[in-house]
């Protein structure tokens, strides 16, 4: 329906944001959350799960593209990527721009949130959805780590709501412990952090979660407009060391041979090796 209202979001109890929204397009209780999805005068149309802001048209680009390159490049051989959450199908659409990327299993357990994306954001997943590469599961991704064999990924993307709610499962010590498991030897996992300058405590429980079950912990960042309050954390963990040192012309070839060279709006291999320079504000907040 039509309207001339201020969107509200609630992240936040004493700080936050609102957008005008133009048009609401949708608004549904799930099995799960609430969701929302509106077109916004400034950012397009935008998501939103229990009052928080998830995605938007506008900005979705930056955090989709660092998300998902950074890890794959940094890897440098990513054949199975196994994403978890990520119901609007940007990640999945990221994923496989890689050529060398031979399959990727996304798990999402809220299907109204792919329904609805399918619906009124078909521009953030593109033709994702249809891609031979791409396998979509509508389901519990905390099981399907639990039952998926032995190094079976080499990447695991989580792009999941805060630990709140039907997202804090995926922050438990259980997840982190089958999520080392089922990767490979050179196998690494990212998943947002928060915003550090309201959210360190995320950053700092979830890298002392990581930390017993993989030897390499860190985080990098990214400048993503709706994600207030300044950089966003993305959280890493590898089996294997030197994967967030790799050095700008390596990551450049790594990227030429995928074939997203050139085609990234945020995402390049100097902003790559710069994000893990981390401000002491959010480095602190990394275990030593």
């Amino acid at each position: 329906m039509a309207t001339d209202s201020w969107l509200n979001e609630t992240l936040y109890p004493g700080w936050g944001q609102r957008f005008r929204v133009t048009r609401e397009l949708a608004r549904v209780q799930s099995d799960f959350q609430d969701i929302v999805v509106f077109e916004s005068e400034s950012h397009g149309r935008v998501l939103v799960l229990d009052g928080a802001i998830q995605i938007t048209e506008g900005d979705e680009f930056v955090y989709q593209e660092m998300l998902t390159h950074v890890p794959l490049l940094a890897h440098g051989n990513a054949k199975r990527v196994l994403i978890i959450g990520a119901g609007d199908g940007g990640v999945l659409r990221r994923v496989l721009e890689h050529s060398t990327v031979e399959k990727a299993v996304m798990c999402e357990i809220d299907g109204e949130v792919v329904r609805l994306s399918k619906e009124f954001l078909p521009s953030i997943a593109g033709d994702a959805w249809t891609n031979p590469r791409g396998e979509v599961i509508i389901g519990d991704g905390i099981d399907y780590v639990r039952r998926a064999p032995d190094a079976s990924f080499d990447v695991i993307i989580v792009d999941s709501t805060d630990p709140i709610g039907v997202g804090e499962v995926l922050f438990t010590d259980e997840f982190y412990q089958n999520s080392a498991r089922i990767l490979t030897e050179g196998g690494l996992i990212v998943n947002q952090c928060g915003v550090p300058f309201m959210q360190a405590d995320e950053l700092r429980e979830t890298s002392l979660r990581r930390r017993q079950f993989f030897p390499h912990v860190g985080a990098y960042v990214a400048a993503v407009p709706t994600y207030v309050g300044g950089f966003m954390t993305l959280g890493w963990a590898g089996k294997q060391p030197g994967t967030a040192t790799v050095d700008v012309s390596t990551i450049r070839a790594r990227a030429e041979t995928a074939g997203i060279l050139g085609n990234t709006r945020y995402w390049t291999p100097e902003v790559h090796f710069s994000a893990f320079q981390l401000p002491p504000y959010i480095a602190e907040h990394l275990p030593a």
